[in-house]
């Protein structure tokens, strides 16, 4: 594939991406660009890309296939400017945003060929320094082809991800991805929110947050400039879950008006039926976290006994938890990682190398 790609947005997707496509189709000329200077500079000095053009423009012109791997309002920024400029006539255009019908939409009304893209992988570093070639492996990439029937081109310009393909409507795409997980970001931030209100009345609330509540609400640490720009993008869709999210909650505040036990019981023995026939550690809407815990002993030394276990073998955790440490009992040892593949490795090695049991969830 002698192309010219054309990558604008370096972060962790963009970056991550340019990598895939490096290492699965190296004869192409890779272009990248970035609106900072130094992660352009960075760029060339790792030779993520072979080339920064001096502006978006210049970029955008000589390219075969661009790449908008920016937000939503960003990217339609951009595909406004690449509506004035003298493409390539056979030029392929994709974004990388989470929502899709308001950009597809936007961007038919522009002559080049457009499909809409949606990497559902992520991480909990950002930028371009944090890219991974391994980041989008047996994730979903969903397309959300229109006009445009050359799926098939950039299905094979990304096969370096090992990517899962999936096509879907746009409005479909925004729907799924509505009720998967952006109302469950609101609802956590929401739960968080609230519950910092009450910690002002109840200071040892906060002590007691730390366990369970913590891990529940997890997904409320994410990038606030970015789930604004996404709810904000998928406005309709989201205004109608919140409205059957709320309709569902007065309902069960009318159960215990009640007194409603069968009607209560029915809705807990409902959710974990659908819960627990969910599919475990595969990356969906939401990426999956891939948690180990080890039951350790309260020894001086033990935390670093493990680390250092695993530190030897190169599985790298991305995140150490204690849930409980007191004097002459079992703790417990949370550790976070990457992938599913670092999680089955570290398992192994604790159960062949320790006396510590451990579990994954």
């Amino acid at each position: 594939m002698n192309q010219n790609i054309f990558v604008a947005g370096l972060g962790l997707i963009g970056a991550s991406l340019a990598k895939c496509i490096k290492k699965s189709h190296p004869q192409t000329h890779l272009m990248g660009w970035d609106h900072c200077r130094k992660t352009n500079e960075i760029a060339l000095a790792t030779s993520l890309v072979d080339e920064v053009p001096p502006s978006f423009s210049e970029g955008a012109v000589r390219a075969d296939v661009i790449l908008l791997a920016l937000p939503v309002e960003i990217t339609k920024t951009y595909l406004a400017q690449l509506g004035t400029l003298s493409l390539k006539p056979s030029v392929l255009v994709t974004d990388t945003g989470s929502t899709k019908a308001e950009i597809t939409q936007f961007a038919e009304s522009f002559s080049f060929d457009f499909i809409g893209g949606h990497p559902m992988a992520g991480s909990h570093k950002s930028g371009i320094t944090a890219a991974d070639e391994n980041l989008f492996e047996n994730a979903y990439y969903i397309f959300t082809p229109t006009k445009s029937q050359r799926v098939e081109e950039l299905q094979v310009l990304f096969r370096g991800t090992r990517a899962k393909y999936v096509a879907l409507a746009p409005q479909e795409h925004d729907q799924i991805t509505g009720m998967l997980s952006h109302l469950p970001h609101i609802i956590a931030s929401g739960l968080v929110n609230q519950a910092d209100a009450f910690n002002h009345e109840h200071p040892r609330a906060q002590q007691l947050a730390a366990g369970g509540f913590r891990d529940i609400t997890r997904i409320a640490s994410s990038d606030p400039r970015m789930w604004t720009d996404i709810l904000l993008s998928n406005r309709q869709e989201l205004l109608q879950l919140i409205d059957e999210w709320q309709k569902q909650m007065m309902t069960m505040a009318h159960w215990l008006q009640e007194k409603d036990e069968t009607a209560i019981f029915r809705f807990f023995e409902s959710a974990k039926e659908t819960r627990d026939q969910l599919p475990v550690h595969q990356n969906g809407a939401i990426p999956a976290f891939y948690d180990l815990f080890i039951d350790v002993p309260d020894h001086p030394g033990v935390v670093a006994e493990v680390t250092g276990l695993l530190s030897d073998h190169q599985l790298s955790l991305i995140n150490l938890k204690i849930l409980e440490t007191r004097e002459d009992i079992i703790g417990v040892l949370q550790i976070s990682f990457k992938t599913q593949n670092d999680l089955l490795q570290a398992e192994q090695l604790i159960q062949k190398k320790t006396t510590y049991s451990c579990r994954k969830k």
